[in-house]
Formats: structure tokens, sequence, C-alpha cells
């Protein structure tokens, strides 16, 4: 009996490795050439998709076609790790055809449109000789103009957010078609007759671009005139929630994690209060602390925030503190580190600025060697008030937890692990949530291993940094669905939760442009420091740290819940 079950399961296996195997992602890439650079995958890189009516329907009858074979496998016949392999991909469908059909993004958010970052991806990254990627570059830069038309065609009942990010991004974008490119195709061996096609297809791009940019821009104006009246970047309820339960699959309601975060944001603030007491006499020996909570937690962390490194210096501290982070990581044994996979610290790209302060750009499993940049946004274009204020919440304390964040242990070694999965379903359909809430989680690990000499200084800022990952949540979710006003926002960030004006005011812009995803942060986190104690809990001194931490990454991007299912499966005999 035990036999022919195992032979059951192992056909099930088959079919299903069958069905969603090479041919699948063959056909995921020719739909979806831009993600398919962004993971390493070449074969359609010279396509550029013209986001028509007829290429959302080709994607949408693909989904349904993916889902009705999905559904057409028995989950329960399947191994653990298929089992899981085959929820990630119904989640995904169903996204994509919700994206499509309710949510409908694509008419009101302007900014969905750019095509800047597969050019400097292509431009950049030597995957290949050089004249093969400017070869693909020119393919690409046909459909260019026609790209931008059927934006315009779209684009119907724009937010007002929206329409000034797509601005901002797309006049970014003319960086990346600029004079470096264009020396490019200059110098590189083309024949004549390219050279010629590349100097038509690439003005020709600008003008697109620039067309598009006039175009919202004039938008814009009637905006701020009343002539036309803009979309609510707001979700709404409705929205909102089926958004948080595709995307974050955390297994509980939007309006559930709320409430664990107004818990968890008191339960931060007495610590902190402490700690606060603990430090005052050391930073204000002659001045009594005041009454009020946030008053005197905020007057100590503005004390800290005065050791900051001066703003032209700020890419050059973080390059000088990643090898730092690195040693740490290995001197205390808490997970293997590929000195093979470079990250390259950068400041960011112009039309990728405007969401953050700081990001990781991966490369993908198909081309797990090429660099990891850290896009790190320098200061220069803000004035001096406003580069003080971002200096000081990203201070001398906090700065090293923003590190620890995107680089090491957190984002720079999480992808680096998810390009190894065996499984590339749950390398590329990433989860957000894990992926935040692993580099939420690296954080505090580090300080528990004795980062940062166990100060309280440090304890009291990572305090900080983290009710921020809490108050993201309260943040989106009050400003999506309970309609919270910009001065509300504002309390919430800067009285409450002691960031400083310029990161508040980040902050707000960031809610209006992006929604669910702030919520990643806290959602994941909280799921996998849960599991965490829980196992150490259950397996006592057999409880090995680094084992936990390499087994939970060896699952790719996976939903935390996926992952913990995976772990909980008895080892293999």
């Amino acid at each position: 009996m035990q036999s022919t079950t195992a032979a059951a399961e192992s056909a099930a296996d088959a079919a299903f490795r069958r069905e969603f195997g090479d041919a699948f992602f063959d056909r995921l890439w020719q739909l979806n050439p831009d993600w398919a650079i962004a993971v390493g995958y070449y074969k359609y890189a010279d396509r550029l998709i013209v986001p028509d009516d007829k290429a959302r329907a080709a994607q949408l009858e693909q989904d349904e076609r993916w889902l009705k074979s999905l559904h057409r496998i028995d989950p329960t016949k399947l191994s653990p790790n298929l089992r899981a392999d085959r929820a990630i991909l119904v989640n995904a469908f169903e996204t994509d055809r919700w994206a499509l059909t309710e949510l409908r993004s694509w008419q009101w958010n302007p900014s969905n449109y750019n095509v800047a970052d597969p050019f400097a991806l292509l431009a950049s990254l030597e995957y290949a000789p050089l004249e093969q990627r400017l070869r693909t570059i020119l393919a690409r830069l046909e459909n260019v103009p026609a790209y931008y038309a059927a934006a315009k065609r779209a684009v119907a009942n724009p937010t007002r957010e929206h329409t000034e990010l797509a601005i901002e991004q797309n006049r970014g974008a003319l960086d990346v078609f600029g004079n470096d490119l264009e020396r490019q195709a200059a110098t590189a061996n083309l024949t004549s007759a390219e050279r010629q096609s590349f100097s038509r297809r690439l003005a020709a791009a600008r003008a697109a671009i620039t067309d598009y940019v006039n175009w919202l821009a004039e938008l814009d104006a009637r905006f701020v005139s009343g002539a036309e009246r803009a979309r609510s970047f707001r979700l709404g309820r409705e929205l909102y929630g089926r958004k948080f339960e595709l995307e974050i699959q955390s297994g509980e309601t939007a309006e559930q994690l709320y409430a664990r975060a107004l818990e968890e944001k008191e339960r931060l603030l007495t610590r902190m209060a402490l700690l606060t007491d603990l430090l005052w006499p050391k930073y204000f020996p002659n001045a009594a602390p005041p009454d009020d909570r946030f008053e005197r937690i905020g007057k100590l962390i503005m004390k800290l925030s005065e050791r900051h490194v001066p703003p032209e210096q700020l890419v050059a501290a973080v390059k000088r503190q990643i090898p730092e982070l690195e040693q740490w990581v290995r001197d205390h044994n808490l997970i293997d580190l590929d000195a093979s996979k470079p990250l390259a610290v950068r400041e960011t790209p112009l039309y990728k600025r405007g969401i953050a302060g700081a990001s990781i750009d991966s490369p993908g499993p198909y081309d797990p060697g090429a660099p990891t940049y850290y896009n790190v946004t320098p200061l220069d274009d803000l004035s001096p008030e406003r580069a003080e204020s971002w200096l000081r919440e990203y201070n001398d304390w906090m700065l090293p937890i923003l590190n620890i964040h995107e680089a090491v242990p957190g984002h720079y070694v999480q992808l680096i692990y998810a390009n190894r999965s065996p499984s590339l379903i749950k390398s590329i359909f990433g989860n957000g949530a894990m992926i935040e809430g692993w580099a939420v989680y690296t954080e505090r690990m580090m300080l528990e291993s004795g980062y940062g000499d166990d100060k309280a200084e440090f304890w009291l800022i990572y305090s900080k940094w983290n009710l921020r990952s809490v108050c993201n949540t309260i943040l989106d979710y009050g400003v999506h669905v309970l309609d919270m006003s910009e001065a509300d926002a504002r309390d919430l960030l800067v009285r409450q939760a002691f960031q400083t004006p310029q990161e508040a005011a980040d902050k707000w812009k960031r809610v209006q442009r992006t929604s669910v995803q702030l919520t990643s942060y806290f959602s994941g986190y909280a799921a996998i420091y849960d599991l965490r104690e829980r196992f150490k809990r259950e397996r006592g001194d057999a409880f090995d740290l680094k084992r936990f931490h390499e087994q939970f990454l060896s699952y790719g991007n996976a939903p935390v819940g996926v992952i913990r299912e995976l772990m909980e499966q008895p080892a293999p005999h």
C-alpha cells in the first residue's frame, strides 16, 4: 500500500513538473520580457511589450489557462515542496487576474509606464558581448514610441500623486537614453546602418518619453487648476483588504494586522521609556525628564541624533560599513556568506528615485553572478535643512541598522540564498512580506548577537526603527482604509514614532504612491520571529541559530506560512 501511494505521489509530482517546468517559464518570459531581464533571463530581451488591450487580454487569457491546469492537480497527491509551489502559483495568477480586472492600476497609475529599467540593465550587465547587447537594445527601442502611445490611451482618471511620480521617474528615464548609451553605440563594433538606426531610434525614444512627460504635466496642471478632478489615491476598504490578502499571504486580515500593530506600538513605547529613563542622567545630568512620555523619549532621541555623518560622506559611509557587517556575521556564526557574489554600493539612478532613500537591486536566479546593487540616494538635491533632517534620522546609531536591513545579513544575503533555491517557482514568485520580514528580523537578530556592544543607545534607536515598521502598518491601513489625514499621519510619525519631519514627509509621499507594501515589514517580521522562538522552545539545546537561518532561506522567496509548513516536515530518513 505504501509503495502504491509513493508511486502515485511520484506520478503527481512528475505531472506537475511537466506542466510547470521549462515550457511554463518560457511562456511566462515571452509574456513578461521585462521581468525576465530583471531575473537574468535574456532569451526574449529584444522584445518590448506594448501595454495595450491586446497585451492585457493575452496575459489574462494565459492566467486563466494556468489556473485551470493548477485546479486539475490534486494538491494532496503532491510532495510538500511541490504542494507549496502549486499554492504559490495559484496565488500569483489570481493576483494577476484581480489586478487586471478589479484593481486596474494600469488605468489610474501612470507611473506603471516606464521603459528605463530593462534598458539600463541591458546596457550595464555584461551577460553578453557589448555588440550583442546593443543589438538587443536596438530591437527594443523600436517599440518605445508605441509603448508610450499605448500608455496615454490606457491612462484614465489617474491619481494626482501617481501622475507626479510618473513625471518625476520618466524625466529620470531620459538619463538612461542619454549620452552614455549614445557613446556606447558610436564606439562599438556595429555596422554603419546599425549605428544610424540606433541614433534614429534613440532620438525617437527620447521624444516619446518627453511627450509622455509633457502630456502628464498638462494633465497635472488641469488637476491644479480644478479643470479636471483626480481620482483619490486611497484604495478603500474592499480593494485594500483583497490586495492585502493576495500580496501578504499571512493568513490574517488587514484589520487583524492593524490591531496587532497597535498593541506592538504600545509594547515598544513602554520599552523605549525604560531605556530613556536609564540613559537620561548620562545625556541630561542637570535636567529633570519631562513627565510626558513622548516628549521624554523624543528629547533623548533628538540628542542622540546629533551624531551623524556629513552629507557629502553618506554614500562613502555606507560603503565602509558593509565589510564590517560581513565580518561580524562570520565571526558570530550567524549565516554563511558567499564572497563570490559582489555587492556594489552606488548612487540611486535618477529613474528609480522618488520612493525610498535606499534599496537593493538583485540579479535573479538565471544570472546569479551579476552584481547586486545597493542604491543609496545622495542628498545633493536637498536643502541644507532637509539634508540635516534626513541625516538626523539616519544617525550614527541608525545607519548601521539600515545597512543591516538592506545589505548584510538582510536583503542582499537573503536574495543570494533565494537564487540558490532548487525551486525556481519559490525564487521568482517572491512574497514581499517574507522578503521585507527577513530584513526586519535580521536587525533584531544582529543586536541580539551583541552587535553595538549591547549599548542602551543602540537598543533605543533600534526600538525606534522597529517602531517605524510597526507604524508603517498603522499608517498604511489608516490612510487607505480609515481616511487618516496628513496632519494625523504626521502626528503618528513625528510625535508618536519620533521620526524627523523629512522622514515623515517622505513617508507621507510614499503612502500616497504605494499601498499594502508598507505592511509587509511588520507582518513578515512578526511571523519569522514567532517561528524562530517556537522552534527554540520546542528544540531546546538542539536548536542551532545558523541552521535555522539557512534552512529558512533555502526555500526561496516563499511566504512565511509556506516556509513554516516545509520546516515542520520531518527530516527524510
